[in-house]
């Protein structure tokens, strides 16, 4: 099945409150900020078959950003080359997922491919912020979901997996220019991102529960 999109409008949010997949995803969310309390990047962890497939992905997006160069417009912000470099991805998403997932749940690759393809920014506004990194959450809590990724996955989840991502996001912003969707200006802690805030914090806290 593939995804639809179903929050809309203010009132559509506590239809997603109530939901399974809010609860698992917000579980997801603090299962990996607990798993990471206290620890360094630095640290030893287990880096699986799965997560190695996840970081050529994400070279594979940052080749293409190689390979599609600004183009020479009037406007300063929103480089339309953005456009070509995500035409790539909304093209190839599927084979990509197909590419992390076992042989035997290659099926669920077209449902997990629209999660990665709304996790780098906008084509149409040229834009990309927190949902989009939400979306990026919700990618790798599928993965977890069908099995593709375990418990054992969770520090290189955030220490690899995640961590690469915010490199090519970057990347993508800075190479095209892109707008923050959805700023809050000095009420909000990033323009593009969210999650670093939640989970840095948590590794910044001791096992005994007090702050580093």
């Amino acid at each position: 099945m593939v995804p639809k999109k179903e929050i809309s409008m203010v009132p559509d949010m506590g239809k997603w409150k109530r939901s399974q997949a809010y609860a698992d995803y917000m579980g997801f969310i603090l299962t990996l900020n607990e798993g990471i309390k206290g620890k360094k990047l630095t640290c030893e962890y287990k880096v699986s078959e799965t997560v190695e497939k996840l970081l050529d992905l994400l070279g594979t997006l940052d080749r293409w950003i190689n390979e599609t160069p600004p183009v020479d417009q009037p406007s300063r912000f929103g480089n339309k080359a953005y456009r070509t470099w995500y035409s790539k991805l909304d093209q190839e998403a599927e084979a990509l997922v197909s590419g992390v997932l076992p042989a035997g749940i290659c099926a669920a690759a077209p449902e997990i491919a629209v999660y990665l393809k709304e996790s780098v920014g906008n084509s149409t506004r040229i834009d990309y912020g927190t949902g989009h990194e939400a979306a990026f959450a919700a990618f790798l809590c599928c993965l977890c979901k069908v099995g593709a990724l375990r418990v054992d996955d969770q520090l290189a989840i955030v220490f690899k997996v995640f961590n690469r991502y915010l490199e090519v996001m970057r990347k993508l912003q800075r190479t095209y220019r892109m707008e923050p969707a959805g700023s809050q200006g000095v009420w909000g802690l990033d323009d593009f991102q969210f999650l670093p805030f939640i989970w840095g914090s948590s590794q910044f806290v001791d096992e005994d529960g007090s702050v580093c």
